[in-house]
């Protein structure tokens, strides 16, 4: 059988089970789930053996350190994909949910309802975690999913989806309802973005080429985003010592995600006060700084920034800095420069903080808090399918709700047109 049949056959079969699925009880949904955490802590070993085989061929590959980075995994980060399905389990089930009901002056009565999509399409690289994150969301959404990793990740991958397919059979729900491509061979992508009369949705998460490269070749609806070009502004009225504490934090608590930020903005009027001791805190901790001639004239030994550089993801230890007039310079240099997806202001000023909250067209936009909030555990939501900088659908980190479509189930007593 060759590969386009076989993965024509799997998206057949997903979509059987996701009908099947899509009338799973949330009790029976979450008793799975639940074991799905279970499974994950219970056969660790397993899965860390995995992990190794994919560290030692990342390691032989000569891959960046922050690629190897999100491709490790550990006891601890296990235990926290273990407590992501936890805190799912515990989370309401959306699935015919009543989002708005009223009547007609006909007798008819209408209800719009939350349904399952269908059959979700994720392609993802290097993070293991995005396996059990994926499965457990779709799951408890009424969805089937098919994943395919990348390549540097397949071993973790598919041990980590074995461990939990067990647990389906275990609850005689139908296998069909979480699939994984296994091959390497490129391929595959091609063959599944075509598949458009079993797949409803596609979701990439990994680098711009990957996604770009889905977008141009998809035959399927896409949620997507290119990349993660945050910015933490440090306004005239800012408490310094907490911008210091929200600008490290967003820089360098982990440099190689979405949300970590890439540039800092920073008021003229305190930029002599506070960029000093913010970079010399930024080079201690391995930062490399490219900045504005402004910030060069208060700090010497620094790289100069190019245009460049402000509309690059570095998702490394290097920041783009640069001094702006006020909130006004910095609202345009953000819409402008950056990725529509989380940027901060830190003020003590209430006008300028409501102008930001408006003004910026950002899927999440905050303030006195760092960019690294940006996830759908850390918003309450259990994990994240991903986050989207789309406007039509989902915006922001998708959880569960971003996963379902509604219907509408509407009840009558014998109306007929006039």
């Amino acid at each position: 059988m060759n590969l386009k049949q076989q993965l024509t056959n799997m998206a057949r079969a997903a979509q059987e089970a996701s009908r099947i699925l899509a009338c799973v009880s949330g009790q029976k949904k979450n008793r799975v789930i639940e074991g799905m955490a279970g499974a994950l802590l219970h056969k660790k070993k397993l899965i860390l053996k995995a992990n190794k085989k994919d560290i030692r061929n990342a390691v032989k590959k000569h891959l960046a350190k922050p690629l190897v980075d999100r491709l490790t995994l550990n006891e601890k980060r296990i235990k926290e994909m273990a407590d992501s399905l936890s805190v799912l389990a515990g989370l309401a089930d959306p699935v015919g949910e009543v989002i708005r009901a009223w009547g007609r002056p006909n007798g008819l009565w209408i209800n719009k309802v939350r349904t399952p999509i269908g059959v979700i399409a994720i392609i993802y690289e290097s993070r293991p975690n995005v396996t059990s994150d994926c499965i457990g969301l779709c799951f408890k959404s009424g969805n089937s999913v098919i994943l395919r990793g990348g390549s540097e990740a397949l071993n973790t991958n598919l041990a980590i989806y074995k461990v939990l397919k067990e647990v389906l059979i275990k609850h005689s729900i139908p296998e069909a309802a979480i699939n994984m491509v296994a091959t390497t061979d490129r391929k595959a992508v091609e063959v599944l973005l075509k598949l458009n009369d079993y797949i409803d949705l596609v979701i990439p998460r990994g680098g711009e080429g990957l996604i770009k490269k889905v977008v141009s070749l998809s035959r399927i609806p896409v949620i997507k985003h290119y990349k993660g070009i945050c910015h933490v502004y440090v306004d005239k009225y800012a408490d310094l010592k907490m911008a210091e504490q929200v600008c490290f934090n967003a820089k360098v608590q982990r440099p190689g995600v979405c949300n970590a930020m890439e540039s800092m903005l920073v008021h003229k009027d305190i930029a002599g006060k506070f960029l000093p001791l913010m970079i010399k805190k930024f080079k201690e901790a391995g930062v490399e700084i490219r900045g504005c001639a402004l910030t060069r004239r208060y700090v010497k030994d620094i790289k100069k920034a190019s245009e460049k550089d402000y509309r690059t993801e570095y998702l490394d230890l290097i920041l783009s800095v640069k001094v702006v007039e006020g909130s006004g310079a910095a609202i345009k240099h953000i819409n402008n420069y950056g990725s529509r997806h989380s940027d901060t202001i830190v003020t003590e000023n209430y006008e300028n903080a409501l102008k930001f909250l408006k003004e910026i067209d950002s899927a999440c936009v905050y303030v006195n808090a760092s960019t690294r909030f940006t996830d759908g555990y850390q918003f309450g939501m259990g994990a994240e399918i991903g986050i989207s900088t789309d406007k039509l659908h989902a915006r922001g980190p998708m959880g569960l709700e971003e996963l379902t479509s509604y219907k509408y189930m509407v009840f009558g007593n014998g109306q007929v047109r006039k």
